[in-house]
């Protein structure tokens, strides 16, 4: 009868994963449940003094095509899948002489992890995906009104408290283990189909499964709810990050960590980049990673209150007491020296992320529509393909000026002009509908400091008065995407302006 607890007579348990298995296989035994597996279950299983039932001696088939084909039967899924008050189907099972299964102990082959490993076969990932596994899991989800689905070790303790309490599983615990059990099976078939078009740059249909990692305390604003959800096949930064001290982090914290750690991993000299609102607002190259961010922080003092900041190298003592001062939301770094963690632990607030993984992409970039995504590959900063517009030939200064100016300006939301000078951002004039007004807005932030720098536009200047603008903060070379039909006028304006100006065939939009 549905609605109720459901008493636990007969268990089919067939598992990978055998942490845990003797005890609970005890367990239920200890509460006169009987036990059908096969395999090397079985044999874990009696090698662990449990009795077992053989499936062979049920179906009366034996394993086939190299244990591909064990479960695969109706006297097993008849025993899963019958509506216990169906008289229907119970007269099935009476004709047939088939025993109901009340509970389905299964996990997956370890697809992921097989392909996920670059030195396992094709032959072999495939040999990875369960059939048999996946078949009973959906099956006694299916029937989760009368049968139990356990797909993992952690939930062994559950199910044998309840036996012990209340003589089975409750309606509440087996419809959990339903949901639990389908999303299991979505995210199996996502990873395998991810595996299946891997080489296909946009294939007709993409699927994925994100895996809740947190509840946070709010989305971006307190009247929303907001949590983290990972790609069941890894490959994010926060997998490899430890953190010391300071609240948890916030759905806005976790998106100006991503753009920060993602800009950072730009440079392979010691880097510092200052995030607000997921947008940089200070960057610099440096010797050290403490004059990194002496100088990033010099970029934009206001800005920064309030800011993440990512750093490439590990953290020492003399970079932590330079950022004890300030109030900061987080830090990210590889690493942090034992008194480094000290000082900014005096911080009680402040979130320190040591990550021992660079940011590298990982799938598709994608923005929610209502009812979909748009999904694109990631955005990759080139220096290759430039070209000197006009007449003057930029100083070797000025070209190391430019690439760094480059690389910041692909990560700060356009319309944007950024202002650099040694390797150091002096403005950044971002997220304007007029490119003239982020030049004026990056030259303001700059005061005097931009002189003789550079300058480096996310898109073309469609009329001068953008370059006019840039050469107005006083910076002496500029590099930006051709493709106006006004780009011969900008290139005689650099050379009447004194400018040299270089051509990139790429763009670097960020909406």
């Amino acid at each position: 009868m549905k609605g109720q607890t459901k008493e636990i007579r007969r268990a089919l348990i067939s598992v990978w994963d055998k942490a845990g298995l003797a005890d609970f296989a005890k367990g239920l035994a200890e509460h006169g449940v009987s036990i059908l597996s096969s395999g090397g279950t079985a044999r874990a299983l009696r090698d662990s003094d449990v009795s077992v039932t053989e499936v062979e001696s049920v179906t009366g088939a034996p394993e086939i095509l190299g244990g591909r084909v064990k479960t695969l039967h109706p006297n097993i899924h008849g025993g899963i899948l019958a509506v216990r008050d169906d008289p229907e189907h119970m007269a099935d099972l009476d004709r047939l002489g088939i025993e109901p299964i009340d509970l389905v102990v299964t996990d997956l082959y370890p697809f992921s992890r097989a392909a996920s490993d670059p030195t396992v076969a094709d032959d072999d990932v495939i040999e990875m995906i369960d059939i048999g596994g996946v078949t009973l899991v959906r099956a006694a989800a299916k029937n989760w009104a009368d049968v139990g689905v356990v797909t993992s070790p952690d939930q062994y303790a559950e199910v044998l408290h309840e036996i012990q309490e209340q003589g089975g599983l409750s309606t509440e615990t087996r419809h959990a283990f339903a949901r639990r059990a389908f999303a299991l099976t979505a995210a199996y078939d996502a990873a395998i189909a991810t595996w299946m078009t891997r080489d296909i740059e946009l294939p007709e249909t993409l699927v994925f499964a994100e895996q809740r990692e947190a509840i946070l305390r709010y989305g971006e604003n307190p009247h929303q709810f907001g949590g983290l959800y990972l790609d069941q096949g890894g490959g994010s930064w926060l997998e490899s990050t430890r953190q010391h001290g300071g609240k948890e982090l916030s759905y806005n914290n976790i998106w100006d960590t991503e753009a920060a750690w993602r800009l950072v991993a730009e440079f392979e000299d010691a880097a510092c980049v200052i995030v607000k609102h997921a947008m940089p607002c200070g960057v610099a190259e440096a010797a050290s990673v403490e004059t990194a961010f002496q100088r990033a922080f010099e970029c934009d003092t206001t800005s920064a209150f309030g800011g993440v900041v990512a750093l490439n190298g590990p953290v020492d003592d003399a970079t932590a007491e330079a950022m004890k001062d300030i109030f900061l939301e987080v830090v990210i770094a590889p690493s942090f020296s034992t008194s480094a963690l000290e000082i900014l632990a005096t911080k009680k607030n402040l979130r320190v992320l040591e990550c021992s993984t660079l940011w590298v992409p990982s799938g598709y970039d994608m923005k929610r529509i209502v009812g979909g995504f748009i999904a694109q590959d990631w955005d990759e900063v080139s220096v290759d393909g430039w070209r000197v517009a006009g007449s003057v030939e930029p100083t070797i200064e000025q070209w190391s000026d430019l690439k760094f100016a480059w690389r910041v300006c692909a990560h700060v939301r356009s319309n944007t002009i950024v202002l650099v000078k040694d390797r150091q951002a002096v403005g950044i004039g971002s997220g304007q509908q007029s490119r003239v007004d982020a030049a004026g807005i990056a030259g303001r932030k700059a005061r005097d400091r931009a002189e003789g720098g550079v300058a480096a536009s996310d898109a073309f200047f469609p009329f001068r008065d953008g370059l006019d603008a840039c050469a107005e903060s006083g910076v002496r070379a500029v590099v930006a995407p051709s493709g106006s039909v006004r780009d011969d006028e900008v290139a005689a304006a650099a050379d009447e302006l004194g400018i040299a100006l270089v051509w990139t065939p790429r763009r670097h939009f960020r909406h």
